[in-house]
């Protein structure tokens, strides 16, 4: 991905220019809006969709808001590691999911209503680490069991539950934390009683190129990919409902939302904007078109008259 590629070269040089001048910011806009007596640091995780979230929040609040110095903390290794930035005070404001933060962070059983979940999630944040989550974007980027359309239609899988027709054939290309967390693979395998041959978990960058080279016949995907119909990928149904809703949501820590009056309003103001396919589109932008998330989100924002 281009995008990734000019993010290696830019911290490169930026540890080199660092190394020479004794620097420890060289964020230019950061430098030049050092003034500002109000800071929002947004965090991220680690893949194309939480890039682009993050930049349609730092991006509409840098817009409207030029008061306010926006901090970026992009590139953060999975949901926990941006729950603990949360509560840890490290940043402010993130894009999360219904489903993480029911089943990862608070362990709760599944729910499988999202108005359900949502005000158990809600609620929860609120009480135990005084984060209020905002309306939801409008998309739900579910995960998926997605393997190449031609092998789908050789085996005759059209749902989750055909994998254990091909279990002893089945490697399956993930994430990490896929791998590991309750409403991933784990939890899946309990849910449709299938033993997959073996498990490689990798970076989620890594698994299209994986899948489509054939070195794993199955990925835990994205529903909201856009690489899933340029790779020429088949979504498998989860048929037994075990995936719980992953509707995407602003969070912001409450007292950011006091100090800084009407970033609650201007937050929401995302909401409901982004149905699945389009979604899917502005992941498809970054991933196949090689455009930057920052100049997506700046598009989008700028199409639906956002700023």
């Amino acid at each position: 991905m281009r995008f990734l590629r000019n993010l290696s070269i830019t911290i490169i040089i930026a540890m080199l220019f660092t190394s020479l001048t004794g620097c420890s910011g060289l964020n230019t806009k950061a430098e030049s809006d050092s003034n500002s007596d109000k800071q929002l640091i947004i965090g991220g995780t680690t893949y194309t969709e939480q890039f682009i979230v993050s930049e349609l929040l730092a991006t509409l609040v840098e817009e409207k808001m030029p008061d306010v110095k926006v901090v970026r903390k992009q590139g953060l290794n999975g949901t926990m590691v941006v729950h603990s930035a949360m509560t840890n005070g490290d940043i402010d404001a993130a894009v999360e999911y219904i489903g993480s933060g029911l089943m990862q962070i608070l362990h709760k059983d599944l729910i499988r209503d999202p108005d359900e979940a949502y005000k158990v999630v809600k609620d929860n944040y609120h009480d135990k680490w005084h984060i209020k989550w905002l309306k939801p974007l409008g998309f739900n980027n579910t995960y998926a069991m997605v393997v190449k359309k031609d092998y789908a239609k050789a085996h005759g899988l059209k749902n989750s539950s055909d994998l254990s027709k091909v279990a002893s054939d089945i490697t399956l290309g993930c994430s990490m934390e896929f791998s590991e967390r309750p409403d991933g693979y784990p939890g899946w395998k309990k849910a449709y009683g299938i033993d997959l041959k073996d498990i490689v978990p990798m970076d989620s960058g890594i698994m299209y190129s994986s899948i489509k080279n054939g070195e794993v016949n199955a990925i835990s995907a994205f529903a909201t990919d856009g690489r899933i119909p340029e790779f020429d990928l088949q979504v498998l149904e989860d048929d037994k409902e075990f995936f719980p809703p992953y509707y995407a949501v602003p969070m912001i820590k409450e007292e950011k939302l006091k100090e800084i009056p009407g970033l609650e309003e201007l937050i929401n103001k995302l909401g409901d904007k982004i149905n699945d396919k389009e979604m899917m589109k502005l992941n498809a932008k970054v991933d196949i078109d090689g455009m930057e998330p920052h100049e997506v989100a700046k598009e989008f924002l700028k199409e639906n008259n956002l700023i």
